[in-house]
């Protein structure tokens, strides 16, 4: 990767009419990297995204797509692949005329059989997408999107409706383009994806950029967990710690491994047996929910 913006969001405003939806949002999306921008319903991410895309201009501030403006469509949309969360295409045409058609209009070029692989929707190419499932529908969004191999690809929701085996395949399509130099931003309401695969995540509540950073930089905000219950009478815990009834516990801790070794010592000495014992760190759910509680 290099130090130079694929995308560059500075102070972006987007206002529909007396609502404020995005307030003063910025943030830069590097070249090879993966950006996950992640928000509560109504944070505004599509509001953004719909920006960044060149489909709705800012209210005030600055978006520059490889340094231009994303509503210059014949500089910009030629180097861009957009996967909506619902696309719609027309049902008459086949699979292999949409993916046609969509290159032609964006000004990209490739193999249409090449792509269909991609999607695993070869046996598809002359069915009319009327005739498609939801999973299948949801590929050919993506085969559209990645279609020519474009430099910046934006993934709305990209696995919504798709079973594990057609997850994996899209997952390991992703890697591939990665691999290739190809910029990706994705937005997902599954978190555990995007804290597997992310190089950085922004997240967005209330219409702000709360957050942003790796997954370890978010979540070591927050501690980390040990849940476990205990036999009644049991002696006098060794750390502090939290019933949450009927005889189990929560103990937070920003040293884990310390933490639990003084629990699991002070239990084989009393000869305690500590059932349903769970630790572990902070995971992005865990930062995602603190962010929907704040201010309330």
């Amino acid at each position: 990767m290099t130090s130079s913006p694929v995308i560059d969001v500075d102070n972006l405003n987007v206002w529909y009419g007396a609502f404020h939806a995005v307030k003063n949002v910025s943030f830069q999306v590097r070249r090879g990297e993966l950006y996950a921008l992640l928000g509560t319903n109504g944070a505004g991410k599509t509001s953004t995204l719909e920006t960044v895309e060149g489909h709705r201009a800012a209210s005030s501030g600055t978006v520059r797509v490889f340094g231009h403006s994303p509503l210059d469509r014949g500089a910009v949309r030629p180097r861009m692949g957009v996967m909506l969360q619902e696309s719609g295409f027309s049902p008459d045409l086949t699979v292999r005329e949409t993916v046609r058609l969509i290159g032609k209009l964006s000004g990209r070029t490739g193999s249409v059989g090449h792509v269909l692989a991609i999607a695993g929707l070869t046996e598809k190419a002359s069915t009319r997408v009327s005739q498609l499932s939801g999973g299948e529908k949801r590929r050919l969004d993506f085969a559209t999107a990645v279609y020519g191999t474009p430099e910046l690809v934006f993934l709305d929701e990209p696995t919504t409706g798709l079973d594990i085996r057609s997850r994996d395949s899209l997952w390991q399509a992703v890697d591939r383009l990665r691999e290739a130099g190809s910029t990706i931003v994705l937005t997902t309401h599954y978190l555990e994806e995007a804290q597997q695969r992310a190089d950085r995540i922004g997240l967005m509540h209330r219409g702000t950029l709360h957050r942003e950073g790796t997954v370890h930089e978010l979540t070591r905000a927050l501690p980390a967990t040990i849940r476990f219950s205990l036999p009644r009478p049991a002696p006098v815990l060794p750390l502090p710690a939290t019933s949450t009834g009927d005889g189990a516990f929560l103990l937070e801790t920003f040293a884990l491994q310390k933490d639990l070794h003084t629990l699991l010592h002070w239990a084989h000495e009393n000869a305690v047996e500590l059932s349903g014992l769970e630790a572990g760190p902070t995971r992005l759910d865990d930062v995602f929910r603190s962010l929907t509680t704040e201010g309330e």
